[in-house]
């Protein structure tokens, strides 16, 4: 199991270039040459570059399926792209990009999903192409001018709001930990964010799958671990395993707390501390 690197986005270029893709599709074609990012410094030359992104999507995840498939096998699961879930909102055209589920099939019961993967990897740093094949590493994020993976506000907002979609869609989902993966760090502005939706349950954590995505200094870790970076593959086997194994709900409400109190003693009297928890959990749904 290897984790994202530089070698890996350079086979990713090369691979696309022999296959199916035109230079013109995959980097920044300026004066000084083709890069996949525009340097620092340099001007855009009024380009915009949007072809790179379903090509680079297809790519990871599969990747993604390719590194999660032996853990999965392990906690005796599949690894499975594009799930389709109605129960959950994961629908045709908002599907899972990768779950680990309990049938090999794109078409699961709710049930059968254990863990939802939401994927939002890109090419991280700067590579110059020059003609026929060569691809040579140039520098890291911190010296374009693109905003790759998780450092996107966009992406970033679109995780968000897939989980969101997903936990509101019925008491299915309340049972399915979700988890963002990306390739870089997150910026500074993020951070409280990412926390607070994780100890609110509504995402149980991004994870970078990059650990060197930069020289010096970047986000590598939250004061929460609403977001860390993955350094060693097998942490992502203990972090998997303790999100499938644990018999977590996600419950959310907003009520006095006249109301709160009342909910708590009733559920108080239950004479097992599981119990009492399936029963506060059962009263806050019933609201």
């Amino acid at each position: 199991m290897t984790l994202w690197n530089n070698d890996i986005e350079i086979k990713f270029f090369k691979e696309a270039l022999k296959n199916f893709a035109s230079p013109e599709q995959l980097f920044y074609n300026l004066q000084s040459g083709y890069y996949a990012y525009v340097p620092k410094g340099s001007d855009t030359e009024g380009q915009t570059l949007q072809s790179r992104n379903s090509l680079i999507g297809q790519f990871t995840e599969k990747w993604c399926k390719t590194l999660f498939e032996p853990v999965a096998e392990r906690l005796g699961l599949f690894a499975v792209n594009g799930v389709i879930c109605e129960e959950l909102g994961l629908t045709n055209k908002s599907n899972a990009d990768l779950a680990f589920c309990t049938a090999n099939n794109i078409i699961q019961q709710p049930d059968n999903i254990k863990l939802i993967f939401e994927i939002k990897m890109s090419v991280v740093s700067n590579y110059k192409f020059t003609m026929p094949d060569k691809i040579e590493f140039i520098g890291d994020y911190k010296q374009h001018k693109g905003n790759p993976s998780l450092l996107r506000s966009d992406s970033m907002l679109k995780a968000i709001g897939k989980s969101i979609n997903i936990r509101v869609s019925g008491l299915a989902s309340t049972k399915v930990p979700i988890v963002i993966l990306g390739n870089s760090p997150i910026t500074e502005s993020y951070i409280k964010k990412v926390d607070f939706l994780k100890t609110s349950g509504v995402i149980q954590g991004f994870w970078s799958l990059n650990p060197m995505p930069a020289e010096g200094d970047f986000v590598k870790i939250t004061p929460k671990r609403g977001f860390q970076t993955i350094e060693m593959p097998d942490t992502i086997f203990e972090l998997s395993k303790q999100l499938v194994e644990s018999d977590m709900n996600y419950f959310s409400s907003m009520v006095s707390k006249q109301n709160l109190g009342e909910l708590i003693s009733t559920a108080n009297k239950e004479s097992t501390n599981i119990a009492k928890a399936e029963k506060f959990l059962n009263l806050i749904r019933n609201l």
